[in-house]
C-alpha cells in the first residue's frame, strides 16, 4: 500500500498546485511499469480556456506523446477525483492498465458513479479500478477549494 500512497502525493502535490492557480484542485500522474512517473499534471482548464484541460486528459496526453504512442499500455493512472466520463474514456482508449483513485465524485463521476463509462458494452478497455486512495485528503482539497469560491 505505501506504493500506492507514494504515487498518490504526487498527484496530490498537482492538485494542490492547480488550486494555486485558481483551478479545482485535481492532480494525476501517469506511471510506467516499474514505477517511473512518466507525467503529472493538474487541471488547467480555466488557464487554457480548454473545456478538456481536466488533469488526466493533460497527463495522458504528455506520457503518450513520451511513449511515441496512443496507448498506454502496462501504465497506471493516479488522480485525486473520480475522473468524469470524457476522462474515463480517455482512460480507455488509451489501454491504461490500472487506475487509482482518490475522492469519488457523486456529482460528475464516470466511473463508480453516473456514466460508468468501464461498465458500458462498448467499452473498448476496461482498467482495473481501486478507490479511495488519499480520499479523505483529495476531498478535503476540493471542499475547501469550493467552500473558499462560495
Amino acid at each position: 500500500m505505501s506504493d500506492f500512497r507514494s504515487q498518490m502525493e504526487a498527484a496530490l502535490a498537482e492538485a494542490r498546485a492547480a488550486a494555486g492557480r485558481g483551478e479545482v484542485p485535481v492532480g494525476a500522474v501517469v506511471v510506467a511499469p516499474g514505477g517511473r512517473v512518466v507525467a503529472a499534471a493538474g487541471n488547467r482548464t480555466r488557464e487554457l480556456s480548454d473545456p478538456t484541460a481536466h488533469a488526466e486528459m493533460l497527463a495522458l496526453r504528455a506520457a503518450c506523446a513520451a511513449a511515441g504512442s496512443e496507448r498506454l499500455e502496462g501504465h497506471d493512472l493516479y488522480v485525486t477525483l473520480e475522473p468524469c466520463p470524457m476522462c474515463a474514456a480517455a482512460i480507455s482508449f488509451a489501454r491504461i492498465r490500472r487506475l487509482y483513485y482518490g475522492a469519488s465524485d457523486p456529482k460528475s463521476g464516470g466511473v463508480a458513479q453516473g456514466a460508468r463509462v468501464f461498465d458500458h458494452p462498448q467499452c473498448h478497455h476496461r482498467p482495473e479500478v481501486y478507490d479511495g486512495i488519499a480520499g479523505a485528503e483529495a476531498g478535503q482539497m476540493l471542499t475547501d477549494f469550493f467552500a473558499h469560491r462560495r
